[in-house]
């Protein structure tokens, strides 16, 4: 298998110690390894593929921890660089009553957004299976044109490209900066990943079938639909496809759909089915890879944190 680079945030989310209460009244967190792209990253190499992350932390005592755990589960650390320009940014984390995360974000700046498009090298990009990126980072700072640079390199290497919205509204002063630049990038990516919490906003519309037009263009081949525990779906030009969703008791939910889009990414790269050839996957394939991505999430959220709490290759079968 070839390896995954992700590019964007690599941060320590702060988990509650307890769930249904708000940010306000929670009494303790705990510190763990996160960030949507590193746990992408996470996923992939518990499954038993190899992947690296593109991004920066602080020289301070969590850009360390953070460096110790991808160095512990296998988490290439070639393309992290360390600023003491900035702290490693931190993102606390409470799980409410009705089931919904309230999150507060301490990274005014953080390290990771200070990196450029300058740290960015070509050569990273030759012999990979794919990139991957989300949208916490494409606000107005030095971090979205080192992943315009990037997107760039890889493509032109002919990688896969994928893009997981994972819309975090707390982040922008003004949500329409926020819906503009998803929709700027999104078209860059083969795979597009999006949630049924975030269709709406992105597209204007509820309903899937109804929005795809607006999601399969540019070099968008795959859409990714996915309804937390209702299943996901997917669509191409040529055919769809759907799993349901792994009836389990969730303990924390967080980093699930990382796990989801990573374990999906996994099964593309096992199988060699590169950005040209994802036209022409058939039903039966999809239908099996979202399978695997669910049954991957139903384990995941049974544990907590998220690196933490997803399966090996090993417990998958």
């Amino acid at each position: 298998m070839k390896r995954l680079l992700a590019i964007g945030e690599a941060l320590i989310d702060f988990i509650p110690a307890e769930s249904g209460r708000e940010m306000k009244q929670v009494s303790a967190f705990a510190p763990a390894v996160g960030g949507a792209p590193a746990n992408v990253c996470g996923a992939y190499v518990k499954l038993g593929g190899e992947a690296s992350m593109i991004t920066q932390l602080g020289e301070d005592p969590f850009g360390d921890k953070i460096a110790d755990e991808f160095a512990a589960c296998g988490i290439g650390c070639d393309y992290v660089k360390r600023t003491r320009e900035a702290n490693t940014s931190l993102a606390f984390v409470a799980l409410k009553e009705d089931g919904n995360r309230e999150f507060s974000f301490y990274r005014k700046p953080g390290a990771d957004m200070l990196m450029g498009a300058e740290d960015i090298q070509e050569s990273w990009f030759s012999d990979i299976f794919g990139l991957h990126f989300c949208s916490v980072s494409l606000g107005d700072f030095p971090m979205k044109e080192a992943h315009r640079q990037a997107v760039r390199f890889a493509s032109e290497a002919g990688a896969l490209v994928s893009f997981d919205p994972n819309l975090r509204f707390a982040l922008w002063e003004d949500v329409t900066a926020l819906k503009k630049v998803v929709q700027e990038f999104a078209p860059m990516a083969h795979v597009l990943k999006v949630s049924d919490e975030e269709l709406e906003f992105i597209t204007g519309s509820g309903d899937i079938k109804e929005a795809l037009p607006q999601l399969l263009t540019g070099n968008t081949r795959l859409v990714i639909y996915t309804k937390g525990s209702d299943g996901a779906e997917c669509y191409t030009r040529k055919a769809s496809a759907f799993a349901p969703g792994e009836k389990v008791k969730a303990v924390d939910t967080t980093g699930a759909g990382d796990g989801f889009i990573g374990s999906f990414l996994y099964c593309l790269s096992a199988d060699g089915i590169t950005a040209d050839a994802l036209d022409e996957m058939t039903e039966e394939q999809m239908k099996r890879y979202l399978a695997f991505a669910n049954r991957f999430c139903g384990k995941s959220v049974m544990g907590h944190g998220a690196i933490a709490s997803y399966p090996s290759g090993e417990e998958m079968k």
